[in-house]
């Protein structure tokens, strides 16, 4: 889930019929230019319609990217991904394993429970259940606008059973008693992402039993009080990520009439709406003249290599992992909507750093690419140097081009923190993991993190990462950091 869809708009030029005549409806570009002129406003020239469309591809692109998941998720049945109706619950009852090829860097530590929450006519509460001691869980609230704005588990509220309000952005009424904490949208629709950690095969049961604990209602179910009127019926804009590659700005103006904008979104909404782009428009490209067309193509395929290039550089590398975070709440990232779009990009519904890091590793501490298919490598944490969290940590293997778990004879895609019981120290306290795509022996081989026969990927998962130093935190500051993966001689 940390990475959720793959593809990208790079291909925006091949997407058309370069330029070749208009439709039958009217210039979006131009009935917008009319409404300017109108007002007495500046007629945006050619240059300008293409930085605007440059603007509006950035600012947009995790709105699209976010309904484009949830149009596959909870809308299309025949998606191939589609998980329940919106405002039901659905409960994962498993880790992915290599047959799971539609989400690439998959987490295998913590069985997920999703929800898509429609809160236009009334707000839904969240119920989590008593949980165990020792057993972390989070439940992420973002919204359409790629805002973490909440969270409820271990870290946030405790394991301790409670019920939690969920409310639109419009929302102004009382708070009912019995409601611990009241957590509010930016957008009308939001999605609850549960993680529920899995200590071995065997504990399967155990997370089926705490994510039936799960539940989410209607206020009015909550209160057992009759239902307000329903929202307005939609008819959701079929959506896939190679349709949002050719209905881009269609898709972002059906995504904006649910997320009213906040002051520092208005200047960007203004110019939007110079090209006819926002709630109630509707931007059909297909009827743009050819000048309109061209400007509109190339503002969103420079929009897309700025997204690209700053994806490079949103972290820190250190002993070859990069270690980086870009997500958080609109005060996190102040305006910045290049930030929010590289991070939809890397990464669509990470973690806030304070809920879970994620370093990530290609290369040997000394740069070259990690070679498995003919080399054989070791991480070794020293004596007292495992990884600093309060909840769990994980070294998870995928292949270096698909990014995806590696099919191999342990059924083993991870060593993670509960492993360590079975772990074989070195006579000096330290751990050393062997990453190889053969078995290193009886000995070793309850350390051995299987490898693909290629290049390899590795994700590091620390969950609850302390704040107190030695920690990870700050993201590519903090004292401590994943050691350098070695080549084998």
């Amino acid at each position: 889930m940390e990475t959720l869809m793959r593809g990208s708009f790079v291909s925006l030029m091949m997407c058309f019929t370069l330029l070749l005549g208009c439709g039958r409806k009217p210039d979006a570009v131009v009935t917008a230019e009319a409404a300017d002129q109108k007002a007495g406003i500046a007629v945006p020239g050619i240059a300008e319609v293409k930085e605007i469309a440059e603007e509006g591809f950035i600012y947009g692109l995790p709105l699209v990217m976010c309904y484009t998941a949830a149009y596959e998720f909870w809308v299309d049945k025949d998606s191939g991904q589609y998980k329940s109706p919106i405002g039901q619950l659905f409960n994962e009852h498993r880790v992915f394993t290599y047959e799971d090829t539609s989400v690439v860097t998959p987490n295998s530590d913590t069985p997920y429970s999703l929800a898509c929450l429609d809160l236009r006519a009334e707000p839904y509460v969240i119920s989590v259940p008593d949980v165990e001691k020792g057993r972390y869980y989070s439940v992420q609230l973002c919204d359409w606008n790629t805002f973490n704005y909440g969270y409820i588990g271990s870290r946030a509220t405790g394991n301790e059973a409670g019920d939690f309000l969920v409310v639109g952005p419009q929302w102004k009424g009382g708070v009912p008693a019995g409601i611990k904490k009241v957590f509010q949208s930016s957008s009308d629709f939001t999605i609850a992402l549960f993680r529920t950690q899995l200590f071995n095969a065997e504990d399967m049961p155990n997370v089926i039993a705490v994510q039936n604990g799960y539940r989410v209602q209607p206020l009015s179910s909550y209160l057992k009080a009759p239902a307000p009127a329903p929202a307005l019926a939609l008819e959701f804009p079929k959506a896939s990520a190679e349709l949002a590659k050719t209905n881009f700005f269609e898709y972002l103006d059906f995504v904006l009439q649910f997320a009213p904008p906040a002051p520092d979104e208005e200047a960007i909404r203004d110019r939007l709406a110079r090209i006819g782009v926002g709630p109630g428009k509707t931007f059909d490209f297909k009827s743009l003249s050819p000048e309109h067309k061209a400007a509109v193509l190339l503002g969103m395929a420079e929009g897309q290599r700025k997204v690209d290039e700053r994806v490079k550089t949103l972290g820190k590398t250190i002993s070859g992992w990069n270690i980086a975070s870009a997500f958080g709440d609109r005060a996190f990232y102040n305006g910045d909507w290049l930030l929010r779009a590289a991070a939809a990009k890397a990464g669509i519904f990470g973690n806030d750093a304070v809920e879970a890091m994620y370093p990530m590793c290609r290369t040997t501490v000394t740069g070259e690419t990690l070679e498995t298919a003919n080399h054989n490598y070791t991480l070794t944490f020293p004596a007292g140097q495992l990884p600093p969290i309060n909840a769990f940590w994980s070294v998870t293997m995928y292949d270096g081009k698909s990014q995806l778990l590696i099919k191999n004879p342990l059924n083993r895609y991870l060593i993670n923190s509960p492993m360590l019981p079975g772990l074989k120290t070195n006579t000096d306290g330290s751990l050393t993991i062997y990453i190889q795509k053969d078995s290193p022996g009886a000995e070793k081989e309850s350390n051995w993190l299987p490898a693909p026969d290629g290049t390899a990927y590795i994700v590091m998962r620390l969950y609850w990462p302390k704040t107190e130093q030695p920690s990870i935190l700050p993201p590519g500051q903090g004292e401590w950091h994943p050691p350098g993966i070695v080549q084998n001689p």
